[in-house]
Parts: C-alpha cells; sequence; structure tokens
C-alpha cells in the first residue's frame, strides 16, 4: 500500500498513536469500526493507513485494511467507457461495489471478508488481496472520497465511524506524485502532465470534502 517518498513519518506517526488512544484503544468484543483516512492524491494516506493497521496490531486489537483503490475500474473497462485518460477521477470507480463492501463489513461478523487492493506496478486492482476475518476490531478505509457528496459516493461516508483528512500543501503534493509517477515508469514529462491534468483536478475536488471530516491532520 505504501508509496514512494511518503510525508515524514515521525509527525505522522504520533497522529496515528493518538487517533489509536483517543479513538480506538478500547473497542469491545463483538464490536467493530471502520476509519476512514480521506485526503487528495499524494497526501500520504496509504502510508498513515499502514502505520494504523500496524499499531493497532501492535496494541492488540486486530485490524485489517480495505481500501478505496481496490476499487478502481480495470483498464479494460475503462478503455471500453473512453475514461481511462481520467483515471483516478471519482467516475472511474466501482463506487458501488466499494459501497456493498462497506456494508458487508458492517453487517458480516461471522465470516472472513476479502478486499482487493491497487497495485500501483500493474496499474490494475487485485482481487481478495486483503482478508477480513470475524475477530477483526478495526477495519481502516483510505482513499480520495469518501466525503464526497454526489455520483453515489454519498452512499460511504454513513458507513464510517471515524473520518481523518490528510491535508498537505499543493505544490507538496504535486512533487510527491511526479515521483510517484516516475517510480512506476513515467518520464518526467508524462508524470507533470497527468499530475497537470488529472492528479491536481481530482485533488482540488477532494479539498472541497474536507469541511466533512471529523479531524483534520497536517503531517507536513
Amino acid at each position: 500500500m505504501s508509496s514512494p517518498q511518503p510525508p515524514r513519518t515521525g509527525p505522522l506517526r504520533a497522529l496515528v498513536a493518538d487517533l489509536i488512544d483517543r479513538h480506538l484503544r478500547i473497542v469491545a468484543a463483538g464490536e467493530r469500526r471502520v476509519v476512514g483516512l480521506c485526503g487528495p492524491p499524494g497526501a500520504g494516506k496509504s502510508t498513515a493507513a499502514d502505520l494504523l493497521v500496524g499499531l493497532l496490531r501492535d496494541a492488540g486489537i486486530p485490524a485489517a485494511a480495505a481500501p478505496m483503490d481496490g476499487f478502481h475500474l480495470s483498464n479494460h473497462r475503462l478503455d471500453a467507457r473512453g475514461t481511462r485518460s481520467r483515471k483516478g477521477a471519482p467516475e472511474t470507480f466501482d463506487v458501488a461495489g466499494f459501497a456493498a463492501l462497506l456494508r458487508r463489513i458492517r453487517d458480516d461478523r461471522t465470516e472472513t471478508v476479502h478486499a482487493p487492493e491497487y497495485s500501483r506496478r500493474l496499474h490494475e486492482p487485485i482481487a481478495a488481496f486483503h482478508e477480513i476475518t470475524p475477530e477483526t476490531r478495526v477495519v481502516v478505509t483510505e482513499g480520495n472520497y469518501l466525503l464526497l457528496g454526489d455520483g453515489g459516493w454519498e452512499r460511504i461516508r454513513p458507513l464510517l465511524d471515524l473520518v481523518v483528512y490528510l491535508d498537505a500543501p499543493g505544490d507538496e503534493l504535486a512533487a510527491r506524485l511526479i515521483r510517484r509517477h516516475r517510480a512506476t515508469g513515467s518520464t518526467a514529462e508524462q508524470a507533470a502532465e497527468w499530475v497537470r491534468t488529472v492528479d491536481l483536478p481530482n485533488a482540488r475536488t477532494v479539498a472541497q470534502t474536507r469541511d466533512r471530516a471529523d479531524l483534520v491532520w497536517c503531517p507536513v
């Protein structure tokens, strides 16, 4: 789940540890909480999710991941729709499938649930990558559009018990995103163009949802 050149993990680790102490340290047997980490692309959501799941497990609290990005439509489907050039925009995800997974995670405590992952190396989703067992007490999801209020995304927020918004300055986001795209094979020109035409417009859409979060972090 981690991305190249994440935000400094010291401040982020402190924020995650505080979140656990204040909100997640005590989860009673039979209960389950679904925590969302939201924010623009490049804000460090995947890094924060990894830290949160890891520190919860270290604290003896069974935790698992169920990231939004696992619901990217396949490149085949995007090509068929003519939307591959906008991959990562709200309409390029299976939001109904994501909502169905979250409902099952909340409602089904008797069977193991599997969640998909998105591979930045393959540029495709991978089915059944994450495992949420009946013992899992905290499920962590992360993604750009958890707080979006239309296009079917309005179904997501009611399924989350707590949402944290990760903020970051625009220039820092752009630099991180270019490094991310370069690390997966794009040229400098391709990376800069994609960030300018796709990632940053998506970031502006996400920024409009900031006020709907329960907590806002600025770990940069």
